[in-house]
């Protein structure tokens, strides 16, 4: 670092400071020169992006410069730029960026260069790269400076363009079915709308506490009863809960809301969505995860909580008629609670027995249906059966990603089950629901059927780039400081 801000102090004391270049005219980047080689060779082009390499001795350069669409090789040569510019380019550092003008051609290996006819330093980079031989491997230096881990690993970058491309084609797709991208509040007097522990913060002008929003459902539901019959909000949602391969403090997630629809609308509407992004990204709708092929075409399996608990902990929920019979099988099975066991009910042990027994074994895209209604209070009951309700989720890999209701719309139904979950923040469940006066005025004045689903953008993206862990996903994941920070 010393000796590249000597350099960088050489240049400005010859008043060719690079901090002082404003604007570059870029007329092609470095793959419209090699898809239109045909037409562009001979041609004059101007190229920008950072020196990764420098390579060639005595009277000729050759450099490879990487801007957002690749990789060029520039080709400087004494005859064509001089010996001055000649080794001032030399003297260039690695990292440094550089603008660079000349004609296309050729080399005799065959690799389409840039013969540069001029050149000028934009940039000085004042702090090294890692060594490109063993580049960025450390996963705390590559998530804390994702700029230099996309600079060195270019799978890394193509996982955030693939990204890109999967949010703009899920919204291609509401769009294309008439739903309408709606903006709801981030910062919320209740932390409402899902099971989860909030980011509180203070308002100071209205002297309140405040909440970082753990899911936008409750406002979209609000948006329904407004008469917009599709809707959905894609954006950040942030929950103060751990960290690990699988959760980030803030994560994205889309909801989406359909009046007139019910659950099996939503299974539908998750299948066709998730299998049109991979066709539209990937060309296929099978991927391989971990080195498993999982195969996202429509449809997908569909089985009962009660079946997949019966098939993988064999235990059938249709032989047991009361909680005490399930709080037996709760103690034989070592499953934990945050409640004492006198207070769990043969809903929640059910719903325990398939994390603990199920999960793991939904390999491909499979939906779990018809949940308990003790750990779904916005969902509506099952028809003929109101020990559950009209809810799923959907797995890939063991792993969850999206949950989706026949929405609840009766609003002394919904209540009660509100006071249920007030019940269950006593008994030391702080996750549990908390009630929300606007939105229980919204569904006073009325909200027609309406199916409702939530999908984790991260998670599906995980899937569809082969990303082992929700950090690869997420350009800048939550850190701990470093040291040299505090």
């Amino acid at each position: 670092m010393k000796q590249r801000l000597e350099k960088l102090q050489g240049l400005q004391q010859e008043g060719k400071d690079p901090f002082d270049v404003y604007k570059v005219n870029v007329t092609h980047h470095a793959e419209e020169v090699k898809e239109n080689f045909e037409t562009l060779e001979e041609k004059e082009v101007t190229v920008a992006g950072r020196i990764l390499s420098k390579r060639g001795q005595g009277k000729v350069v050759f450099s490879d410069v990487y801007d957002k669409t690749g990789k060029i090789q520039l080709f400087i040569k004494i005859d064509n730029v001089g010996e001055e510019k000649l080794a001032e380019y030399k003297s260039l550092n690695i990292g440094d960026l550089v603008a660079a003008t000349g004609t296309v051609f050729k080399t005799k290996t065959g690799e389409i260069s840039v013969k540069v006819s001029s050149f000028q330093l934009t940039c000085k980079s004042l702090r090294p790269l890692p060594e490109k031989f063993h580049g960025l491997k450390d996963p705390d230096l590559r998530y804390r400076h994702r700029e230099v881990d996309i600079i060195m690993n270019p799978e890394v970058k193509d996982t955030f363009i693939k990204r890109t491309a999967i949010m703009r084609y899920i919204r291609e797709f509401l769009d294309n079915k008439g739903f309408m991208e709606c903006e709801t509040p981030i910062l919320s007097p209740i932390a409402g709308g899902a099971a989860a522990r909030p980011f509180v913060t203070h308002h100071n002008a209205l002297d309140i506490d405040m909440y970082l929003r753990i899911a936008t459902e409750l406002y979209l539901k609000r948006l329904i009863v407004a008469g917009f019959e599709k809707v959905y909000d894609m954006g950040k949602n942030f929950r103060n809960e751990g960290i690990d391969i699988r959760h980030n403090p803030e994560f994205t997630m889309i909801e989406l809301y359909q009046a007139y629809a019910d659950y099996n609308d939503m299974m539908e509407i998750t299948e066709n969505l998730v299998a049109y992004v991979c066709e539209k990204v990937l060309g296929t709708t099978k991927v391989t995860y971990q080195g498993t092929e999982i195969d996202f075409t429509p449809p997908w399996r569909r089985i009962t909580m009660v079946d997949a608990v019966n098939e993988f902990a064999g235990v059938n929920f249709n032989e047991i008629s009361n909680d005490e019979e399930a709080q037996k099988i709760a103690k034989e099975k070592n499953l934990e609670f945050k409640k004492d066991l006198k207070f769990v009910t043969k809903g929640d042990v059910l719903n325990a027995l398939f994390e603990e027994f199920a999960e793991e074994h939904m390999i491909q895209p499979t939906f779990i249906y018809d949940y308990p209604v003790e750990i779904s209070p916005l969902t509506k009951k099952k028809r003929g059966n109101e020990e559950f309700t009209e809810r799923f989720e959907g797995f890939i890999f063991g792993r969850e990603i999206c949950n989706a209701y026949s929405e609840l719309n009766d609003p002394v139904v919904q209540r009660d089950r509100f006071v249920q979950q007030a019940k269950e923040r006593e008994l030391g469940d702080d996750e549990a629901y908390v009630i929300d006066e606007d939105f229980m005025h919204a569904l006073e004045i009325g909200m027609p059927p309406t199916g409702g689903l939530g999908i984790g953008i991260d998670r599906l993206v995980m899937f569809l780039t082969d990303s082992y862990s929700i950090r690869d996903v997420i350009l800048f994941p939550t850190m701990k400081p470093a040291q040299n920070n505090k």
